[in-house]
């Protein structure tokens, strides 16, 4: 039962620290916008890759 002393401070600091990260989130805008980063998600706008040439048979 003397564990108790230590976990009960440390289950609510977590908690604590947990509430206050969640309005930090929410003050700085965090979640704003929620569609615009699931489209950046997905969109394909990378250029694919230049092919590279063949090196010459026994030549590394």
């Amino acid at each position: 039962m003397e564990v108790m002393i230590i976990l009960v401070p440390l289950a609510l600091a977590l908690g604590l620290a947990g509430l206050v990260g969640f309005l930090w989130s929410l003050k700085s805008g965090q979640y704003e916008d929620l569609e615009g980063a699931a489209w950046r998600a997905i969109a394909d706008d990378d250029e694919p890759a230049p092919a590279q040439p063949e090196a010459a048979p026994g030549r590394p």
